[in-house]
């Protein structure tokens, strides 16, 4: 409903008298042959990074995207953007379903593209999901006035890195958000008024992201878990607009009622508290408070995981004392007591089904003549029931994602925590009294969760060689690995790394280059490409190496990592994101030989209906950084893969301005250089 007649005439001159969609000149087609397959020329803006031809309702919203600026938002930029304050446009937008309106958002955002007279425009009822973190700098007060007035019924809000927003506007806004599921307010101010007007009024909130809010102490988190918080005079008790706005909004100050039921929250690199271990106390009655939490990464929180299983309550006794809390004891008490409920619901409920399953087995053992068939499956039922009540008892967090834990907490977190499948652990590069290293204690942490892991990253500044065990460990089920700040030299084992996770779909590698240089070595004597290991699902590659600023180019000091790039390059035919950055050995000689290979199967299936996957066919953005990279192998990259968007060649010593000019001026994709 519009509030005024000058919103009617904007009804008016935004409704239907301009085409919804224009009408493009039709793109010449030419046909290419190109290895026995039929490819359509200058369509390229007709096909998705997949290089599937989109579909209509896309292409719409491409057109959309197109006309946004010169047709739908000219108008009420023109004559309405900063004249009036509109509740609602009545516009050609919101004839639109929410999801579409979310995905045209997202498109101009991703082109940079998005205004904020187009913004207005698309803030209309049926949106579900706004994300503004590509373009904070939209993100002011009027535009949360609009978003709290229009889009009441938004079940994701992403506002990061909106650095000049008031946290009273934040507190504001989200009292009219009651139905949000995912919040991300990273990098915003935020302060413990806003997370308390979150407790209390996003009730079905499940992912919170506070990351990189300085405002924000440890203990200005603690409302999350319905502890003590800050009087209600310092918050905003109500949303407070302008007689022309007319808006009337629930107060924010409610009885006090049970915190959301996280299962996300993301809150590193925030304020400090008052003394030292404010972060560890907060983080440990944050997870003995929140019982659905599945996903975390906090400041303190392998502290809290070791004080948690050691049951070292009295630590934290200062802390909850000083901010008003139940200590730590009375809250473990709790979660005990819940725990039990839900275990004796849980028996019940297998009891149930055990029953119903004896009676099954039993009608069907009568009827087959098999008197002992029941009782070998009541004997099964009871030893299930069993192992299912031991894991009950074993099992006390639900997580599943952490991040930031020491090595020595690993072990702890193992005990209360078995069913991890993603973790972040930094690690330190010393000794214990017994002489191991702490890449042997990583791996005997990790022991529990092998089979299981998902993603694995270790900060590290230690030989690589160290970490080589706790890969083994988990390898097998891996999709993700990062290595960080690891030391290399000629002997480090990549290639057993790669051969103990071959599911790998992201694999990234941020290590120092071998410290002595390594002879050149002799093609005769390395085994055939065809033996080494390969990944065939992975889809993200970075190898990125340490280099000294006065350096020109980095010391061709690990020859036999040209083994290990050829392995990678060739078994990975979804390869879709590649980054060789500053490699300690000759790259243009790998991509060369990679290239000679493609060639090969392209004469070797020319005829053939069962064409292979290409290696590097399916990459779209290429950094070849401080490489030894020659342009006529960057162009020969480009002709092999038609979905290629971007490449990086910064300070390639062996490419030279007059080369990258040629190559920007007649190639469609974005060639960097500097």
């Amino acid at each position: 409903m519009l509030i005024s007649t000058a919103a009617r005439r904007a009804s008016v001159h935004s409704c239907p008298a301009m085409p919804l969609f224009q009408a493009k000149a039709r793109p010449e087609r030419r046909r290419r042959r190109t290895g026995g397959n039929m490819e359509w020329m200058g369509s390229r803006g007709m096909t998705d990074e997949e290089g599937s031809v989109l579909s209509l309702t896309r292409l719409c919203l491409v057109s959309l995207a197109d006309n946004m600026k010169e047709v739908w938002a000219k108008d009420y930029a023109d004559n309405y953007l900063d004249h009036y304050f509109f509740r609602h446009i009545m516009g050609p937008f919101n004839l639109l379903p929410g999801d579409l309106v979310e995905e045209l958002t997202w498109l101009l955002c991703s082109r940079k593209q998005l205004s904020r007279a187009a913004l207005h425009l698309l803030l209309v009822p049926q949106l579900r999901g706004l994300s503004l973190e590509r373009c904070p700098g939209l993100v002011t007060s009027v535009l949360c006035n609009h978003i709290a007035a229009r889009c009441q019924g938004l079940w994701s809000l992403d506002l990061s890195g909106a650095q000049h927003l008031p946290s009273k506007v934040l507190s504001e806004t989200l009292c009219c958000l009651p139905a949000l599921r995912s919040l991300s307010l990273s990098g915003t101010p935020c302060d413990r008024c806003v997370i308390q007007t979150i407790a209390q009024r996003c009730r079905v909130l499940r992912h919170l992201d506070v990351s990189r809010c300085h405002l924000l102490s440890p203990a200005a988190l603690l409302p999350l878990g319905g502890g003590a918080s800050s009087s209600s005079s310092s918050c905003p008790s109500r949303v407070s607009t302008s007689k022309s706005q007319s808006i009337n909004t629930p107060c924010c100050s409610t009885p006090q009622s049970p915190p959301p039921a996280l299962s996300s929250l993301l809150a590193v690199d925030i304020g400090f508290g008052e003394q030292e271990g404010d972060a560890v106390a907060a983080a440990a009655y944050l997870l003995l408070s929140l019982p659905c939490l599945e996903r975390v990464a906090m400041e303190g929180l392998a502290q809290a995981c070791c004080l948690i299983q050691l049951r070292d309550f009295y630590q934290a006794d200062g802390f909850t004392d000083r901010e008003g809390l139940p200590r730590l004891e009375e809250v473990w008490g709790k979660w005990m007591h819940r725990r039990g409920l839900d275990s004796r619901r849980t028996k019940r409920e297998g009891a149930a089904a055990d029953d119903k399953k004896e009676e099954e087995e039993e009608e069907r053992t009568w009827w087959e003549g098999y008197d002992s068939g029941s009782e070998k499956g009541a004997g099964r039922s009871e030893g299930a029931s069993c192992s299912q009540n031991q894991a009950e008892e074993k099992r006390i967090l639900r997580l599943k994602d952490v991040k930031g834990l020491s090595c020595d907490s690993v072990v702890s977190l193992s005990c209360l925590c078995p069913n991890i499948h993603s973790i972040s652990v930094n690690v330190d590069d010393w000794e214990d009294a017994t002489g191991r290293r702490q890449g042997s204690l990583l791996a005997a942490g990790l022991q529990t969760w092998s089979g299981q892991l998902r993603s694995l990253s270790v900060h590290y500044q230690g030989p690589l060689m160290d970490l080589l065990p706790a890969v083994q460990v988990t390898g097998s089920s891996l999709v993700s690995l990062t290595l960080e700040g690891v030391k290399t030299s000629p002997r480090t084992p990549l290639l057993e790394v790669i051969k103990a996770c071959p599911r790998l779909s992201d694999l990234l590698i941020s290590a120092e280059p071998p410290a002595t240089p390594q002879e050149e070595e002799d093609e005769e004597d390395q085994p055939d490409h065809w033996d080494l290991p390969k990944l065939p699902n992975l889809c993200s590659l970075t190898l990125k190496f340490f280099y000294e600023h006065s350096q020109m180019k980095p010391v061709m000091s690990w020859m036999s990592l040209k083994r290990v790039l050829k392995c990678l390059l060739l078994g990975s035919p979804l390869l879709q994101k590649l980054s060789l950055v500053s490699l300690p050995c000759p790259l243009n000689y790998v991509l060369q030989d990679v290239l000679r290979s493609a060639d090969l199967d392209l004469c070797l299936f020319a005829d053939s209906t069962d064409f292979p996957a290409m290696p590097l066919g399916r990459v779209q953005r290429i950094d070849l950084s401080r490489t030894d990279v020659k342009m006529t192998t960057v162009k020969s990259v480009m002709q092999l893969s038609q979905r290629l968007k971007y490449v990086d060649v910064s300070y390639c010593w062996h490419i030279s301005q007059y080369e990258w000019l040629s190559c920007e001026m007649f190639s469609k994709v974005q060639v960097v250089w500097s």
